[in-house]
């Protein structure tokens, strides 16, 4: 933790303003500390695109200025409670990429490259809308390593409750107006993605459910905040550019931050890894709406608030982040049983010389890995070691009373089941079982 946050006495509430250039560095300053059960609140600014058109974003994001919580040390978590969600964008634009050969090196969301001077990270300028409006700031010439090839641009309701994407002239007024509509916090550089005023699909009709892309805890060493994780992670193995990693430093420094998982909304509990003194809790890529797999590789990303309230779990050490979603969020086996449903299972029990039925609650496990059966396998074994039962029976567990939903595509899922409440005891779990579900 950085020597300032370290000497400044824990705040009850830290208001977060202040943005990263897309790197998690361990020995860079934190903000706060914010006390044990304090509380967070951040406008957070878009994901994805708008730092992916930004070359001096060097992550794929523009994720909060760590968050340092006072008595968080490697080797404990910190219980993250999702208190508010809030879109504040007007609109934003987005869809499937393809990458612009020439405009980075090895990896176009971590290392941008002008394809004309050859400067890295360049500062850029932007003259008029459409997506060769970003050029360096140097040599003049259009220098973004992505384009979208197939996109949208998208207007919300006043309520944000819904949206509708656009045709071709209303994205382009909206485009030549881009930051407003956008409503990009102060603190962002990134260029809204909004300036490209895609319109390949249109007219489409399209319910909000915000959440966050990024939440978590800082890495143990230094990398882009999109790949903190296990599958965007393993472009750093042997990376050309300066934020290269080894294979055993990305398993041992990340805490797969970046889930894209669509369950981390607003009444959601999230436990997290501390893998640095203060933990140094991050936040951003706010989704205003995304399917199981982020399947086109980007959502609507946007503009909001946050409201996070934290807890320091001394001594539960973990392998990556555990999920305890909303009731209506799990999969349907994994819901714990109706009062109705528990007495007929004991009837049954009973007529089978069984004196009494399971108690459990659901328990969400998250992995990640280069593709999506490692992802899977990783997570398996991360839950078979944090609730101390055999893979066999985890794998059956998530058969019969849950299942493996994906967060992102290539390599995030949700290992989610029904655990015995005696197993989630052992582990430390079984306070936020009850908190969260009124179970035990």
């Amino acid at each position: 933790m950085s020597v300032t946050a370290a000497r400044q006495a824990p705040c009850r509430n830290v208001v977060v303003s202040s943005f990263t250039n897309g790197i998690l560095d361990p020995d860079a300053l934190m903000l706060g500390p914010v006390q044990d059960g304090g509380t967070i609140i951040a406008n957070t600014a878009p994901g994805c695109w708008g730092p992916m058109i930004t070359p001096r974003l060097r992550g794929g994001h523009e994720v909060t200025q760590p968050v340092a919580v006072d008595g968080a040390e490697p080797g404990d978590a910190v219980a993250i409670r999702i208190r508010d969600i809030t879109v504040t964008s007007l609109a934003t634009a987005s869809g499937h990429d393809r990458w612009v050969e020439g405009h980075y090196l090895g990896d176009p969301y971590v290392a941008a490259r002008c394809p004309q001077c050859g400067t890295l990270y360049p500062e850029t300028r932007v003259e008029g809308i459409g997506q060769q409006a970003v050029r360096c700031a140097t040599c003049g010439v259009p220098v973004t390593p992505f384009q979208i090839e197939h996109g949208y641009t998208v207007a919300f309701d006043p309520t944000r409750t819904v949206g509708v994407t656009l045709p071709g002239p209303a994205a382009e007024r909206i485009a030549h107006d881009a930051a407003r509509y956008a409503a990009l916090p102060d603190g962002s550089v990134q260029h809204p993605i909004l300036l490209f005023a895609p319109h390949d699909l249109v007219g489409v009709a399209v319910r909000l459910r915000p959440f966050l892309g990024q939440l978590g805890t800082v890495p143990a060493v230094r990398m882009p905040d999109s790949h903190n994780a296990g599958d965007f992670g393993a472009a750093l193995v042997g990376a050309a550019h300066e934020y290269a990693l080894t294979a055993q430093q990305l398993e041992e420094a990340r805490t797969d931050g970046h889930m894209d998982v669509d369950a981390v909304r607003a009444g959601a509990l999230l436990l997290a890894p501390v893998k640095v003194p203060g933990a140094g809790i991050y936040m951003g890529d706010m989704h205003a709406l995304q399917g199981d797999g982020e399947i086109a590789g980007h959502t609507m990303d946007v503009s909001g608030s946050v409201t996070l309230q934290v807890q320091v779990v001394k001594g539960l050490t973990l392998e990556g982040p555990v999920l305890f979603p909303l009731a209506e969020d799990l999969p349907p086996l994994a819901r714990p049983l109706t009062p109705d449903e528990k007495a007929r299972a004991r009837a049954l029990a009973r007529q089978w010389g069984l004196a009494d039925i399971e108690e459990s609650a659901p328990i969400s496990v998250i992995g990640t890995g280069p593709d999506l059966n490692s992802a899977t396998q990783v997570g398996l074994r991360r839950a078979s070691r944090l609730l101390g039962m055999s893979l066999g029976e985890v794998l059956n567990r998530a058969t019969i009373t849950g299942a493996i939903e994906i967060g992102r595509h290539p390599g995030v899922v949700q290992v989610t089941f029904l655990a015995p409440l005696t197993h989630l005891e052992r582990a430390g779990l079984l306070p936020f079982v009850q908190e969260q579900y009124g179970i035990g």
